[in-house]
């Protein structure tokens, strides 16, 4: 199959060239929203409900993906949309089910956590397989990782007319390979370092993703002894943009986030400290005017900040919106591609930021980097700075440094480098290397009032936002984390490139995988 492309922006090219392999059938992908959150421009049914339009669903011609999952996002009040390393572990799996169950199908495909025979083409002549397959597999995934929300998905099923409760292993049969493809999945991943389970060093009431390496942070919320490394934030309950969801009176202390997210064995290597990343000397408190310089560098961001930057601030701290569509969008931007391709580019995309997260978390770890938050207390103390003054407020120039605020909450873990620009690189590096190219095309729009940092206040009037090209879209996510307030300057730089290297691994990955050129098991 031959994937129609838009002519490629000037000056920007891939860094290396690839050969994209057709796959089979003719279903098209139209307004695909990647995973499931279509953002504000586009009307979505509420989060695990079946789409209206299930029980029209044609096995035959239609594409699961579009016409199914894209309106069935991860529930939010399960994943905190700030929450990547959890979040993604989700949408991860469920891609690999998919790409394992619909292997069998493919001429030469080759499952990467099950190795089911492959079926005849005369099977795979239509979608219907392929669609079933697909399906039984992410409600097995869904079931092991987030059951709370099976029922839902099961209303779903059983509005296309399929038997949710059909856990038939036989691998010559469309339910019997999906069942086998989701089983698998879990199988290898129940205890691959992540603690999902919440069963290590527990026999009784397990938690979930809980910490079992013994990391413990060098300062309290309390007092900054060492001004290089991370301190918890002492705040109020209410983890997200939104001022709703706390209790009032509430303070909560910050605990880092799956720090065992760095044992997790990914695909594409075995030591995430083989990728060199220099340690972070510019928040380094014994180098104090290197310090001191990026400390300023936050407070002049914050001072400076525009409507534009406050969207596209929010907008990749929602990891269901800035990182979950935008693979979508490129999509639409390139080729009606079927269900084959659209799973295999699905699929690569989660490898890369899966595996990402391995190496990002690795070196937060490692290094244990202080946040501005800290950092510009321990620089200002009570002076008096020039910065964002708060909800509403604008720039304001009399705000005592140990008052101040970034706009973004900080996230629950060190500080360098950065889990979204890391993320977003190589997410966008697997894309470029998918389509050839460096097309994003993607417009996000956002009505007056809208923010949920500064609802009814920003953006002052209906703002459109738009990435032609993926390194546009890169770069507005790694340097929206430092108008947002909570990554340094030099963090936002050195998370680019060093994201980038795992969509390359994470291509080469899927391909090796969608050619059959890997060694059995």
């Amino acid at each position: 199959m031959t994937i129609r492309r838009r002519p490629q922006a000037p000056g920007s090219a891939p860094r290396r060239r690839s050969v994209l392999l057709g796959g089979i059938g003719g279903a098209s992908t139209a307004a695909l929203a990647a995973l499931g959150h279509s953002g504000s421009a586009t009307a979505a049914e509420p989060a695990g409900q079946a789409p209206a339009a299930a029980a029209d669903f044609d096995f035959d011609t239609g594409n699961f993906v579009r016409d199914l999952i894209a309106t069935f996002r991860p529930a939010e009040d399960v994943y905190g949309p700030m929450d990547v390393t959890v979040l993604h572990r989700f949408i991860h799996l469920s891609t690999a089910a998919w790409f394992d169950a619909m292997a069998p199908y493919h001429p030469t495909a080759v499952g990467v956590y099950s190795r089911i025979r492959r079926r005849p083409s005369s099977e795979s002549t239509t979608n219907r397989n392929k669609n079933i397959a697909a399906l039984y597999a992410n409600y097995r995934v869904i079931k092991g990782v987030e059951p709370g929300r099976g029922t839902a998905f099961r209303d779903l099923m059983t509005a296309i007319g399929l038997d949710p409760d059909d856990e038939s292993e036989n691998p010559t049969s469309p339910v019997g390979i999906g069942n086998l493809a989701g089983k698998a999945v879990l199988a290898r991943t129940a205890h691959d370092g992540m603690n999902q389970l919440g069963d290590v060093g527990r026999t009784y009431n397990g938690r979930p993703y809980q910490d079992y390496t013994g990391y413990r942070p060098a300062n309290s919320a309390y007092e900054l002894t060492n001004p290089s490394r991370w301190q918890p934030k002492h705040g109020t309950h209410n983890r997200r943009l939104a001022g709703n969801a706390g209790d009032k009176g509430i303070f909560t202390v910050q605990s880092f986030v799956t720090p065992q997210q760095r044992l997790v064995r990914a695909h594409t290597f075995r030591d995430p400290g083989a990728f060199g990343l220099a340690p972070p000397e510019f928040s380094d408190h014994t180098r104090p005017r290197d310090y001191k310089r990026s400390v300023d560098e936050i407070l002049e961001a914050s001072a400076a900040l525009t409507d534009e930057q406050k969207v596209k601030a929010e907008i990749f701290d929602n990891k269901f919106l800035g990182v979950g569509i935008s693979v979508g969008a490129a999509a639409q931007a390139h080729a009606e591609l079927d269900l084959d391709d659209l799973v295999h580019l699905l699929f690569g995309s989660t490898v890369a930021i899966y595996d990402s997260l391995v190496a990002i978390w690795h070196y937060k770890a490692t290094y244990d980097a202080v946040r501005p938050f800290s950092a510009v207390r321990h620089v200002y103390g009570s002076r008096r700075v020039t910065s964002w003054g708060g909800v509403g407020k604008g720039r304001v120039r009399d705000m005592p440094a140990d008052e101040w605020t970034s706009y973004l909450n900080v996230g629950d873990h060190p500080e360098y480098p950065s889990g979204s620009g890391g993320v977003c690189a190589a997410q966008a590096q697997a894309t470029r290397r998918f389509f050839d190219d460096d097309v994003l095309d993607w417009t996000f729009r956002a009505p007056a009032g809208s923010t949920m940092v500064e609802p009814g206040v920003t953006p002052g009037a209906d703002l459109a936002v738009h990435w032609d090209t993926w390194t546009e879209f890169v770069r507005d996510c790694a340097y929206s984390r430092l108008w947002g307030g909570v990554h340094f300057s030099k963090t936002a730089e050195r998370s680019i490139p060093f994201g980038e290297q795992f969509g390359d691994l994470a291509y080469e990955f899927v391909q090796r995988h969608v050619r059959g050129e890997v060694a059995e098991d």
